[in-house]
């Protein structure tokens, strides 16, 4: 089979081309190899036709070269050496510095997996606390129980200073009334509209919060109204002329301010005041102030009458002391009287007996046993 021209002429090319290169090499080599000899002959022949002196500073050279060598070799074998402590040195500490991450990482992942526990066990409170905050009478009894604890700061007693969904003449209940001195008394109603706050808390956009800003603003009116219409304001069961709503949560409160903050004024309008968990325990300590103040003054002007009698008992006991005094002092003059001229004229009698018996020898019969 005959072979293709145009290949037959490129391997023949490139045959021709490896067999220059080879050659090219080789008498390259050769070339190089005869340099050297060459170089080789100057030299010693060069080295022999130089003068004595001309030799000796040459191998004087030479040996100080070959001692300046062997000194670097010397100075790089301590570097190396010099290296190879620094290098176990970073060798340990990088071992070190392995040993505390993976401690390190080890107590990472044990902060994370107790924080993964808190959290899981946090959002299941979350969750229960949604759920019973969801039922608008669980809210009334916390916000209850919230009020009970604002109430136990302030040394409030029940029973004492307030009373429990006691029942007014018109058969409404107020969540607390409080005891205030003459016999006054104050209401107030525990309130906690949340669901729309929720809402405008969780909404996903600006039309959404609006609407829920707007229901929620409505619902605290709704609660305001609601109490002035319960018949908590009555003066024939000698009530204050003001009803207290208590709001259990600080951020709702501040949103009510925020987002309508004539509020406040509004509702004292109607004689409603509105109280936070802060605000009710500033109101109720100065509450209590004021009746420790009345106590005080009912005590003191009952002192003053007790005093009053004591001073009208002391002006009478110390008269009858005074006559008493007299009375001694007429008793020591009747004794003093007794005891020398009484006595006295007692003993002339006696003396002028005694003459008369020595006079006439008659002798005094003896008193008998």
């Amino acid at each position: 089979m005959s072979m293709n021209p145009v290949l037959t002429f490129i391997i023949g090319f490139a045959l021709g081309l490896l067999s220059y290169y080879i050659i090219h090499r080789m008498r390259k080599k050769e070339e190089e190899a005869g340099l050297k000899e060459a170089f080789k002959a100057m030299s010693m022949d060069a080295f022999k036709e130089m003068s004595p002196l001309l030799k000796e500073m040459l191998l004087t050279q030479i040996a100080s070269g070959e001692k300046d060598l062997e000194g670097k070799k010397q100075l790089i074998d301590q570097t190396l050496n010099n290296m190879k402590g620094d290098l176990s040195n970073v060798e340990k500490l990088m071992n070190n510095l392995e040993k505390d991450r993976e401690n390190k990482f080890g107590e990472l992942t044990t902060q994370l997996k107790q924080t993964a526990e808190q959290t899981g066990k946090l959002q299941q409170v979350t969750e229960k606390l949604n759920t019973a905050l969801s039922s608008s009478q669980a809210r009334g009894k916390w916000g209850e129980r919230m009020a009970e604890d604002v109430l136990r700061l302030t040394g409030l007693s029940e029973g004492v200073n307030y009373e429990k969904q006691q029942k007014n003449e018109s058969g409404n209940k107020p969540d607390f009334t409080f005891k205030l001195p003459k016999g006054l008394k104050v209401n107030m109603d525990v309130k906690f509209p949340l669901d729309n706050y929720l809402g405008f808390l969780n909404a996903g956009s600006r039309v959404e919060r609006e609407n829920y800003e707007k229901k929620f603003i409505s619902d605290v009116r709704g609660r305001i109204k609601e109490v002035t219409t319960r018949d908590y304001i009555n003066a024939e069961e000698n009530t204050l002329d003001y009803v207290i709503v208590f709001i259990p949560n600080e951020q709702v409160f501040a949103f009510m301010n925020e987002k309508e903050p004539l509020l406040m004024d509004e509702a004292l309008t109607k004689k409603v005041v509105l109280c936070s968990p802060l605000t009710l325990y500033a109101l109720l300590v100065i509450m209590r102030q004021a009746i420790d103040n009345f106590k005080m003054e009912a005590t003191a002007a009952e002192v003053l009458k007790l005093l009053s009698a004591f001073r009208k008992q002391w002006e009478e006991y110390t008269g009858s002391y005074v006559k008493l005094g007299e009375k001694i002092d007429e008793v020591k003059e009747e004794f003093s009287k007794l005891v020398t001229t009484r006595k006295n004229k007692l003993d002339v009698v006696v003396g002028k007996i005694e003459n008369l018996q020595a006079q006439s020898h008659i002798e005094l019969p003896e008193e008998k046993e």
